[in-house]
């Protein structure tokens, strides 16, 4: 579950994480009280106003409407509610978002920490994240901090350093100080270094997240090290332990259909090609959108019913591909285990009456526990169902039926 970056700064303060200060705004009215409120307690005099939507590149972004950036610097308190007004309630585009943008419900009012001082500011990169291969956990940091990790690892990998940490001893106080080395710091930004990796563990392991990315890290003119930016993103399957963290979810950022879908315990991914998929068990979806290339189709999306494939669900599984306006052809693979071949074959026919507004070809692939006997439910429904034994068999005629 993605999370806003003002809800993670919350998270990594409670753990101890020295963060930008800053508070969310909905209203013009909210972000000028909360600059007021920001100015008295930090003493900043501009102040960092931020579009809060799940996408990165938000400060290359544009508004559609309003040409402004997403994030914006306010040079005093006179500036703040112009440059709201430019950004909340825009459509901001970045590299993320694509051309169609994410509406901007929210901003973060942050105080400036740039200032002038005794050093030179600098940024850094760093993430915590699961290294599958190893099964430890990796602080990934570089002092090219400010740029898309990407561009950095493919033009000076040598910039980019890694640190594994073993699950069974945990971050170490020599891999801290190797971090805060490798970053060409000394002194006070040294010490204060240390402190903040040590912080940042323990929230990524605290909350049971997926991925930290902290992008700037700013070493500030006065040696302080503070999170500019945060990406958190948590464990879906650890929510029933965080029962706060769950309540944070937005589901005004994610797409509608696939919200939609959640409620009834359907694994349902939106892609961009033409045929409707759905399919019980993650990996046998896998496959079937592979044959679906293969054979010449563009997979619509990625449905997974699961192994309790009754005619309810297979109903509202049909509801929500067909409001894909893309969809050509849908092809329905089950492979019945738990579940019966022939009771699928129901479910089908009962959804396709049940809608009423398909007018486009189905194709049913059933193997397993009476797949004969649904085949031949198929088979004698009368309907713009049609029938197929094999997986070649069937993704060779739902390509058929499009043209």
């Amino acid at each position: 579950m993605n999370l806003h970056e003002y809800q993670s700064k919350e998270i990594l303060k409670s753990f101890g994480v020295a963060i930008q200060e800053g508070i969310m705004a909905e209203t013009v009215n909210d972000a000028l009280e909360a600059a007021k409120r920001l100015q008295e307690e930090t003493g900043t005099g501009w102040f960092v106003v931020k579009a809060q939507i799940h996408a990165g590149g938000r400060g290359k972004g544009i508004i559609k409407e309003t040409g402004s950036h997403g994030v914006v610097l306010a040079k005093g308190l006179d500036k703040v509610e112009d440059t709201v007004k430019g950004i909340l309630g825009g459509t901001l585009v970045t590299k993320q978002t694509g051309e169609k943008g994410k509406k901007v419900n929210k901003v973060l009012i942050a105080q400036d920490v740039y200032y002038p001082g005794d050093s030179e500011p600098a940024e850094f990169y760093m993430s915590v994240l699961l290294n599958r291969e190893t099964g430890r956990n990796i602080i990934m940091y570089s002092p090219e901090g400010g740029m898309d990790i990407e561009t950095v690892a493919e033009k000076t990998p040598e910039l980019i350093f890694k640190e594994e940490v073993d699950p069974k001893v945990g971050l170490q106080a020599f891999q801290a100080r190797r971090v805060a080395f490798n970053l060409g710091l000394s002194g006070k930004a040294f010490k204060e270094m240390t402190k903040f990796v040590f912080a940042l563990y323990k929230a990524y392991m605290g909350t049971d997240s997926s991925m930290f990315e902290i992008n700037p890290v700013l070493k500030t003119s006065d040696d302080r090290v503070i999170a500019v930016d945060a990406k958190v993103n948590l464990d879906n399957n650890a929510l029933y332990r965080h029962k706060d963290y769950a309540a944070l979810r937005d589901i005004s950022e994610e797409d509608p259909t696939e919200v939609e879908a959640k409620k009834y315990d359907l694994n349902y991914v939106k892609l961009d090609g033409n045929v409707g998929c759905m399919v019980n068990g993650a990996g046998l979806a896998m496959a079937t959108m592979d044959i679906i290339k293969l054979y010449g189709g563009d997979p619509a999306n990625f449905l997974d019913v699961g192994g309790a494939a009754n005619a309810e669900r297979v109903e509202q599984a049909f509801r929500i591909i067909t409001q894909d306006p893309n969809v050509k052809a849908i092809l329905v693979n089950i492979f019945g285990g738990i579940v019966r071949g022939d009771l699928v074959a129901k479910g089908v026919v009962e959804a396709y009456k049940n809608l009423g507004d398909i007018d486009i070809p189905i194709v049913v692939r059933l193997q397993g526990t009476n797949a004969i006997e649904g085949r031949k439910i198929i088979d004698e429904s009368g309907l713009k169902v049609f029938s197929a034994e094999t997986l070649e068999d069937a993704a060779r005629k739902v390509t058929e039926v499009m043209a």
